[in-house]
This record gives C-alpha cells, structure tokens and sequence, in this order.
C-alpha cells in the first residue's frame, strides 16, 4: 500500500523551501522582496501552500529571524568556547567563524538593514549585540584579561567584523590571511606562533575553496 506523503511535502513544497525561497529574496532584495506571491512564482507554487505552513506572513518573518539568528549569533559563541590551547587558537577560532562562511555574513547585512526599517527587528539585533560581545568579553577574561580591558577589546573584536559586514568590504584571500596575525595581536596582545597561522590558513583555505564570506 502507498504510504501518504509526510504533511510537509508534495504539491504543498515545503516548510524549509519557502523558508530558502524567503532567504534568499532578502538577501537579493530586503525585505520588501520577501513577499508571498514573488515567493509562490519563486517555488513554483500557489499562495495556499504558503497558508499551509505558516499560515500568515508574520510567521514567515519569525522564521527568518530566527534563521539568522541560527546562522549567526549561534556560531559565533560556538566559536568563543571552542577548544583552545593557547588564547591566540581562541582568538583565531573566532576569526576563522566569520572567514570560513559559519557567520553568515549576506544575511547579517540583510537583516541589519531589515532592521532600519522596523523597531522590533532592530531590538532583535541589539539583543544579539549584546550576547555576542558578552561572549567574546566572556572569552578573553577566561584568558586573564581584567573586566574592562576584555570589554574593550571584545567591542574591538565584534565592531571590526560587523564592519567588514556593513560596509561590504572586500579583501582578496592573501590580503586577509596575511593580516590575520596583526588582528590576533591587537585584539589580544599575544602573537600567534607560525604553527598556529598554519593551521588557520588551511581551515580557511579547506572550507571556503578560495571564496570565504567577507568579515
């Protein structure tokens, strides 16, 4: 006997399908691309599918926030705590979540500038400000750094990479890497030994095969 299909899948597409045709509609065109018509000739589908899983649009803007926060703040205090040996590794674990594509920097930038134009979405990116600084402060002072100068470095740490995010900069790979020592040592104040960069480079290089997120 043919079994039905799962209630998430058929004619009706999919939870997670409008949820990437959403995604991807902010990241090329903000917000106001992600509408549900666009998204129905996107996918393929009619709106009823669209009422299927999410039942209004509202719905479908918690699930892309939350998307983002599951593709950002979620890896970058991942990456505060991961296993070190030295605080330059930690330091560099940080630095290689936003050049290996974990932080998901395109849709950072979305999503930064979705919040200019609502209240409630811009509070939702001052909260994740606060937990990520709060986890890269948390990190250097388990490394030894007194309260206020972890802060400081940590707001050094964070506001250099949002910066590379919101400004859209772009560094050729080699121009990166070779600053990435300078960076762990302002950051830090300790210098990274070559074995370390080493490793770095090729986590980087291994991941992103030549094309890492910028920031």
């Amino acid at each position: 006997m043919k079994q039905a299909a799962p209630p998430d899948k058929g004619w009706r597409g999919s939870r997670q399908g409008w949820l990437d045709a959403a995604y991807e509609a902010l990241i090329e065109g903000g917000i106001d691309a992600v509408k549900i018509q666009p998204l129905a000739r996107r996918l393929g589908l009619s709106r009823t599918s669209f009422y299927w899983f999410f039942g209004e649009r509202e719905a479908l803007m918690s699930a892309l926030i939350a998307e983002w926060e599951a593709r950002t703040t979620a890896p970058l205090v991942g990456a505060s705590t991961e296993y070190a040996e030295t605080q330059s590794e930690a330091m560099l674990n940080v630095l290689a979540c936003f050049l290996t594509g974990m932080f998901d920097a395109p849709l950072e930038f979305a999503v930064r500038s979705w919040a200019l134009q609502e209240a409630d979405i811009g509070a939702r990116t001052q909260a994740a400000d606060t937990d990520r600084l709060a986890a890269l402060r948390d990190m250097l002072i388990r490394w030894g750094h007194a309260e206020q100068g972890a802060d400081v470095r940590a707001r050094t740490i964070y506001l250099t990479q949002i910066g590379y995010i919101s400004m859209q900069a772009r560094e050729d790979l080699d121009t990166r890497l070779a600053r990435i020592p300078t960076y762990v040592r302002i950051f830090t104040g300790q210098t990274p030994t070559p074995r370390e960069i080493a490793r770095f480079n090729a986590r980087v290089l291994a991941s992103a095969d030549g094309n890492p997120a910028p920031g």
